[in-house]
């Protein structure tokens, strides 16, 4: 029987497991943490029962993709829920906007802006299931839906102040801000529209949905899954070296580019090592977790009902704090997103006090404290806010990567998204994924499609094994 071994058990890593164990391999699963699940874990860090999710907490491209529909993991435990509306804006005196699950309901609270909202993501979420299929794979292939992906690729490629023209109210110039924040680079900048876009449309054709129980339910029902193909997890197993592997004909390394090359040490091609040293990592995230007596007193009425609310101002305040973050400055008044997974999945809160999930964009490797900022911002659309605080969990950049090394900076989306690493990422190649080692692969999020809890980046890169295997 084929050896595969997989340094790390973030989602990816756990994909990648799946993926080799489901094709008959006998699959060891090595995970330095004591816990599994990288991104993808949930613990009491407040009050007792109260569960917040310490990395990923909301999860669009996960509920219908090659891997989820391999891979059922509702046969195992885990359970889908979506918030009444998906995520929320608000704006000072009460104002603001939102995104439903509807394109039409979410066009008809913008007004005037309605239409061009249906123009742009009415039409992509229709098409999104084929869309979806090409842009979660390296973009170096041939389109399965060229002019579906040509579509999306008109509104992706474009940058995000350029695309947000099409909006001329406040609230409608905000609320697509507040997604296109995701992708933490300045606004004017090429492709910054991408993630916004994409996140968008996912709203409207899957919705933002949590996971029953907390992100690390998703862990726990592909580990589940793992051990009944026979697979096995090893926890508090740290990886420096492929020396420390021992044997093995296929190895996946759940790791950031850096460290993939530390851990293939010379054996890697000096060209592959110098591609990787030079991957670029983005700006961190400072999170606090908040428990919080009977949720936050939203002055927006939608913002008290979505799963997401993005707390920044207007698209201009957002487009500055971006802009800055990404300059290396700390700006008074972060983006800061806000998680309320409580009102989907009531599971998480204990009584009248429930989880708030909360992190603002910073600097690379910011050292200062920003909770007086994010709370700042909260309270300025919420006063009240701050007499609700039962307690805080506070995670500097610098504890982000201690957590999970592979958030470096605390750059949770491992690698910048800018023009060349949204499309080529880790390196430019034909399979992004190989190493130049034979049976060694990169299978993080550093690797295509990029950052999420979908499993995609290791199952590709699984497959991508398989088939040079087979050769």
């Amino acid at each position: 029987m084929t050896k595969a071994v997989v340094v790390g058990s973030g989602p990816n890593g756990l994909a990648a497991a799946l993926t080799l164990a489901a094709e008959g391999l006998d699959v060891d699963v090595l995970e330095a943490a004591e816990t599994i699940g990288g991104g993808t874990r949930t613990s009491e860090l407040t009050v007792p029962g109260v569960l917040h999710d310490e990395c990923s907490g909301f999860h669009p491209l996960a509920v219908d993709t090659p891997f989820s529909r391999r891979f059922d993991l509702t046969r195992h435990g885990l359970r889908w829920r979506w918030p009444d509306i998906q995520y929320a804006h608000p704006l000072d005196g009460g104002q603001g906007a939102a995104a439903w699950r509807s394109v039409d309901d979410t066009a008809s609270g913008l007004g005037h802006d309605g239409s061009r909202w249906h123009q742009v993501f009415g039409s992509l979420s229709e098409r999104f299931d084929d869309i979806a299929e090409d842009f979660l794979r390296p973009m170096l292939h041939v389109p399965a839906h060229p002019v579906k992906l040509a579509r999306f690729g008109t509104y992706s490629l474009a940058p995000a102040a350029l695309l947000a023209r099409l909006w001329s109210s406040t609230e409608g110039r905000a609320l697509f801000a507040g997604v296109a924040a995701h992708a933490l680079r300045p606004f004017g900048s090429p492709v910054s529209s991408a993630i916004g876009v994409a996140l968008g449309t996912a709203a409207h054709r899957y919705g933002w949905p949590v996971a029953e129980g907390g992100s690390g339910s998703i862990a726990k029902a592909m580990t589940r899954m793992l051990e009944q193909l026979g697979g096995k997890v090893h926890t508090g197993v740290s990886v420096t070296s492929l020396h420390e592997i021992g044997p093995a004909e296929i190895v996946m390394l759940d790791v950031a580019p850096a460290a993939a090359a530390r851990i293939v040490g010379d054996r890697m091609p000096p060209r592959i090592a110098r591609a990787l040293s030079r991957y670029r990592h983005g700006p961190g995230t400072f999170k606090v977790e908040f428990a919080v007596h009977g949720g936050v007193p939203w002055t927006h009425e939608e913002s008290r009902r979505a799963g997401t609310v993005h707390v920044g101002g207007t698209f201009e305040e957002i487009a500055a704090a971006e802009s800055a973050v990404n300059r290396g400055s700390m700006p008074d008044r972060p983006f800061v997103l806000v998680g309320q997974q409580f009102l989907a999945d009531p599971t998480r809160a204990t009584g009248d006090v429930v989880p708030l999930y909360a992190y603002a964009h910073v600097p690379s490797g910011f050292t200062g404290d920003a909770t007086a900022a994010i709370e700042a911002q909260i309270e300025r659309f919420a006063p009240g806010f701050r007499d609700r605080i039962v307690a805080r969990h506070v995670r500097s950049t610098a504890q982000m990567e201690q957590h999970n090394p592979n958030y470096v900076g605390g750059d949770v989306v491992t690698g910048a998204n800018d023009a060349l690493q949204l499309v080529f990422r880790p390196r430019i190649a034909l399979d992004p994924y190989a190493l130049g080692v034979p049976g060694v692969y990169l299978c993080s999020a550093a690797t295509p499609p990029g950052a999420g809890a979908h499993g995609m980046c290791g199952y590709n890169a699984a497959r991508s094994a398989l088939r040079r295997s087979e050769r």
